[in-house]
């Protein structure tokens, strides 16, 4: 991994209240210079501890109108399913911010009477229409090295376009949507939240020799690329 800045801590739930805290002053910096901010959120439990840790924060302070909520990809699941990002993050956080539904871009459901690919296509079509790329993308990272609904052994990192989807998810449930990497590069930032022992190989990889051998080797943000790692999962590159 190159050029990529490493904030490592005790725990998983240090992790999350720091992300937290730099989310916050991130958002606050970037409405200073802009007139908005797009985020894309991760699930997964330390990006969810994360929104949790942001719901005790005061975000409502801020101009909630300029902030714009996605995520990096999406269980093809119906829309009020516990397996979807979007039903967590209203959950952990969503729920206590006072942003409209408009400024909030959830990936279709399955309930769209389209199948993974044609609901693919038509968000990819939304999203171009938006004419943004993500200020900041927040990004877990499986055990095997996976990022959003990316896997090792798919051929789908090769696309071009900005919204792709997976039909055999290695995990279920097997079907998601997903920004590519050809999106996922175009954010500003990029900030991956990482804890866990089972973690600790795939950390390895991203930082050896070979970094792009895995899915999140092949991730970085355009102006910053942060990891943020606990002890667990940093142990085989730092001994942290």
């Amino acid at each position: 991994m190159v050029r990529a800045l490493v904030n490592r801590f005790p725990n998983s739930a240090a992790v999350a209240e720091q992300v937290a805290l730099d989310l916050f002053s991130f958002v606050r910096e970037t409405l200073e210079r802009k007139d908005r901010v797009d985020i894309a959120l991760t699930g997964g439990t330390v990006g969810i501890a994360t929104l949790a840790a942001a719901s005790q924060l005061p975000f409502n302070d801020l101009d909630l109108s300029r902030i714009h909520i996605w995520w990096g990809d999406e269980r093809y699941v119906e829309a009020d399913s516990l397996d979807r990002n979007a039903v967590q993050a209203r959950n952990a956080w969503l729920r206590t911010l006072g942003i409209t539904d408009e400024n909030i871009h959830e990936f279709p459901s399955s309930e769209s009477g389209l199948t993974v690919s044609e609901a693919a296509q038509k968000f990819n079509e939304e999203f171009l229409e938006s004419g943004i790329h993500f200020d900041l993308m927040l990004m877990g990272m499986g055990p095997d090295g996976h990022i959003a609904s990316l896997f090792p052994g798919k051929d789908n990192w090769k696309t071009t376009v900005a919204v792709t989807y997976e039909e055999n998810s290695p995990k279920p449930p097997s079907q998601r949507l997903s920004f590519s990497y050809a999106e996922i590069n175009n954010s500003n930032q990029i900030w991956f939240t990482v804890a866990g022992s089972d973690k600790a190989a795939a950390v390895a990889v991203a930082f050896g020799d070979d970094p792009e051998s895995l899915p999140v080797g092949r991730a970085r943000g355009k102006e910053k690329t942060v990891w943020y790692v606990d002890q667990t999962a940093g142990n085989l590159v730092w001994g942290c």
